[in-house]
């Protein structure tokens, strides 16, 4: 394994994948269910059935991806070359997804489950490999909170640029006068600085990480090894839990302040220092991703300093009780709500720089333990807990929507309203509080991790002399 330290350059650019596909998670996150209902025009019900069944396909297909990036082999390495070769197809699906094509309902549904199944799937055919490219750039656990962190703040960074556009782009491109040709333009725009931000990444990153020894193919024994790996159970089951949170938060986002809040009679002005240029849904949005950089940016040294596990327990605790106060609140009271959404966004973004880092962690750990590295495919069950925990999250928010009697386009009766308060404040609390009770029986401790580390650094050199030894004799 070579030495050389990842300098920044290095750092940015793996960043740099994680901003491409933010703008279109969060896209998704945000604005697909109120797209579908408000634009494309399918019913909430028939979208949140859709996201269930589309997004379990699509979690399951994570781990095959996994598997495959595991046993490529290119002269760009196992991982970079999927940043190459699917950021196009990455772009023009997911503007096709935002298209509204002149068909009845029952048509647009289909159009929406082929358009959406595609784009998770291409999603994780460079998703997964980019994530599990951060298991071989570096074997040292502070250089990898350090490119987790890194790409926190661009993954972040991204939404940011989304969510800060998105409107204002909408509006040049027609608004409400034709709000699909709106977003399918808008979209596209979106699309292409997507594919620039792969390629960067792709030319800017380096694979330095290699197995033991050169592992053959063996399907069976990774599956194996991975199903009797505790750990990665633990964190898959945090992961979920975290990502309901998160998603149950960010669909019922748009719905709160349209239909609850009712921004279109409250002045964005009355919010200080802020323009009236800008809608309060906007404004929310932007100051939860702005919260989210500042909590990827504490993560680390807060992690080094009480370490992993501590700092995860510490942020979802306070998330969870300042979720539940969030109710407290109602539609006059804007200022204390855009304060508890900086707050709780902080102990979000804090979170995934660490899972990011975990999991990483335990591919080392099932390494040491099996004698094998799995590196994809241990990635790839951090992609998969990101896709559950947002397909149950975004299912139940469509579900929710109708369960409560939400009409789009209306004005909401006093059980929807009450639901979407729900979704902003006591449902997302509960995905933290499950988080925590997952997390708690975490065992890879920094001190673990760096006896685990310190042998495989011996095992590799040890392999590598005797692959040198076996060269000269050929």
């Amino acid at each position: 394994m070579e030495k050389d330290k990842i300098r920044f350059k290095e750092k940015v650019g793996y960043g740099l994948g994680d901003a491409a596909s933010s703008m279109f998670w969060k896209l998704f996150s945000m604005y697909l269910l109120i797209f579908y209902t408000d634009v494309f025009g399918i019913s909430a019900a028939a979208a949140g059935t859709m996201f269930l069944i589309t997004r379990i396909w699509d979690s399951c297909f994570d781990p095959v991806v996994g598997v495959l990036a595991d046993r490529t082999t290119s002269k760009y390495g196992k991982f970079r070359p999927y940043l190459l070769w699917v950021a196009v197809p990455f772009g023009v699906i997911g503007v096709f997804t935002f298209y509204t094509p002149g068909f009845a309902e029952g048509g647009k549904l289909v159009y929406a489950y082929i358009t959406y199944s595609l784009m998770m799937m291409i999603y994780s055919l460079i998703n997964v490999p980019y994530a599990s490219l951060l298991g071989v750039m570096s074997d040292k656990g502070a250089e990898r909170t350090s490119l987790s962190s890194y790409r926190m703040v661009f993954a972040f960074a991204g939404s940011l640029l989304a969510l800060g556009l998105i409107e204002p782009l909408r509006e040049a491109f027609g608004g409400e006068v034709n709000p699909q040709q709106a977003w399918f333009y808008s979209v596209s725009i979106f699309a292409v600085i997507a594919v620039l931000f792969f390629w960067l990444c792709f030319f800017l990153t380096k694979e330095r990480v290699i197995p033991v020894h050169h592992q053959k193919a063996d399907l069976k024994s990774d599956i194996k090894d991975l199903l009797g790996n505790r750990p990665w159970w633990i964190l898959l089951g945090a992961g979920v839990a975290a990502l309901i949170f998160n998603s149950v938060r960010d669909g019922g986002a748009a719905f709160y302040f349209k239909y609850y809040i009712n921004e279109s009679n409250v002045s964005a002005g009355g919010f200080p220092g802020i323009s009236t240029g800008l809608s309060l849904t906007t404004i929310y949005l932007v100051l939860g991703q702005a919260a989210n950089i500042i909590g990827v940016i504490i993560a680390a040294p807060i992690a080094n300093k009480i370490g992993k596990k501590k700092t995860f327990l510490l942020v979802m605790v306070i998330a969870s009780v300042l979720s539940m106060v969030f109710y407290l609140f109602g539609k006059d009271h804007i200022v204390w709500i855009m304060t508890l959404q900086v707050m709780i966004s902080i102990c979000a973004g804090a979170v995934f720089p660490l899972l990011w880092s975990m999991y990483a962690d335990i591919a080392d750990y099932s390494e040491w333990k099996n004698g094998r590295r799995a590196t994809g495919l241990i990635f790839s069950s951090s992609s998969m807990s990101q896709k559950f925990g947002w397909t149950i999250g975004g299912a139940t928010t469509g579900w929710l929507l109708g369960f409560f009697g939400f009409q789009a386009n209306m004005v909401q009766n006093e059980s929807a309203q009450e639901g979407i308060r729900l979704m902003l404040s006591f449902l997302p609390a509960a995905g933290t509080i499950l988080s925590v009770l997952f997390i708690v029986f975490y065992p890879l401790s920094e001190k673990r991790m760096e006896e685990i580390s310190e042998e495989l650094v011996a095992k590799r050199l040890e392999s590598s002399a005797v692959n040198d030894v076996d060269a000269g004799t050929e």
